[in-house]
């Protein structure tokens, strides 16, 4: 197992120094990969072009770039703008949104959201190997067959053969379509106890394709937070919790709420979600159990970061994405050094390359 960095959102008033140290601080400690996300704000593709330009080893990872957001050319396009830029180290994360996303930011329906994905990556691939694109089907008919447009080719060579390629998925059936076109998953709220459900998600669909795991990248985003005492250092933790389990989505419609519900957290979920839709954000996080948080985040000292890498490692994990928590950057550097700390003190190992 190796470590990434997760550096999320650009919310608020972000530093993009501080941005950059925790970025070069991942890739001294031989960090694998740097990943960005978006939402309704900052662009991960944007974040991760200016990273490539001052960083040399690590890779950088959109978390995701969203389907809605873009054609699947465009992606195709971003993506070997950036791996030629890089050098060859860039990883095409994808997630389709949700609906709330979908159709109220991007005006693009959120029907059919399996079959969008399928038809999206296989234009995708089909771009980034230089092919000629033609696409049938509902989704991303290519060239359209009532116009003039002709069948394109990427105009320039990538720098690989192949960029690869991750599927942001929660639910089973999103799962066993990561398992099957894609060479990597993205995982939010990982729980060592209850993930071989998801992993077996993921084998059904690597079957359909004559594979197996071995070489597919598990790669949950984990949040990071050190310090003496597991309970308070869970404190920081619990806004990101009550916002993806109380309020990314709707009531009728949150695949992290639902999520919290297969963990064996329906209880509390469902509180969460009241308060969180009621405006009540704090009292929310408030409402977040420890026990989640612990579940799915690195939370103490040396020993117990340790321990919690261990048990992921042991539950199939190939690459954890730490998101640091902390009052200031030099905390958050501080829990990074000792994230790295304590994988090598379970691997018996260095991280470098």
């Amino acid at each position: 197992m190796r470590l990434a960095l997760n550096l999320g959102y650009l919310t608020g008033r972000p530093d993009p120094a501080e941005t950059l140290a925790l970025v070069r601080h991942a890739e001294r400690l031989g960090f694998a990969a740097v990943w960005a996300a978006e939402a309704y704000g900052s662009d991960s593709p944007s974040v991760l072009a200016w990273l490539a330009g001052q960083t040399s080893t690590i890779d950088v990872g959109s978390a995701v770039m969203q389907v809605p957001g873009r054609s699947p050319a465009m992606t195709a396009m971003t993506a070997a703008t950036i791996d030629l830029l890089s050098g060859g180290r860039f990883r095409l994360g994808l997630g389709v949104s949700g609906p709330q996303v979908s159709e109220g930011w991007h005006g693009v329906r959120f029907a059919e959201p399996l079959a969008r994905t399928r038809a999206y990556v296989e234009v995708v691939r089909a771009a980034l190997a230089r092919e000629t694109v033609r696409h049938g089907g509902r989704h991303f008919p290519l060239p359209l067959p009532d116009g003039p447009g002709k069948a394109l080719r990427l105009s320039f060579q990538p720098v690989r053969e192949h960029v690869p390629l991750y599927l942001a998925a929660v639910g089973p059936k999103n799962l066993a379509l990561a398992g099957e076109v894609a060479d990597g998953w993205l995982a939010v709220f990982f729980d060592p106890q209850t993930a071989g459900d998801q992993l077996d998600r993921l084998r059904e669909g690597r079957v359909r394709v004559g594979l197996d795991l071995d070489g597919f990248d598990v790669v949950p985003t984990v949040p990071l937070s050190v310090g003496a005492d597991p309970e308070a250092c869970a404190e920081p933790v619990r806004a990101y919790a009550a916002l993806y389990v109380g309020g990314m989505g709707s009531r009728e419609q949150n695949f992290y709420f639902s999520l919290a519900v297969r963990t064996g957290f329906g209880e509390a979920a469902a509180e969460v979600q009241d308060l969180y839709l009621a405006g009540r954000q704090r009292d929310a996080a408030a409402a977040v159990p420890y026990a989640l948080l612990e579940r799915t985040s690195l939370l103490g000292d040396r020993d117990r970061v340790a321990a919690g890498l261990a048990r992921l490692r042991d539950a199939g994990v190939t690459t954890c994405a730490l998101a640091p928590h902390g009052r200031t950057l030099d905390d958050r550097l501080a829990a990074l050094t000792t994230a790295a700390e304590a994988l090598e003190q379970v691997q018996g190992a260095t991280l470098g390359p």
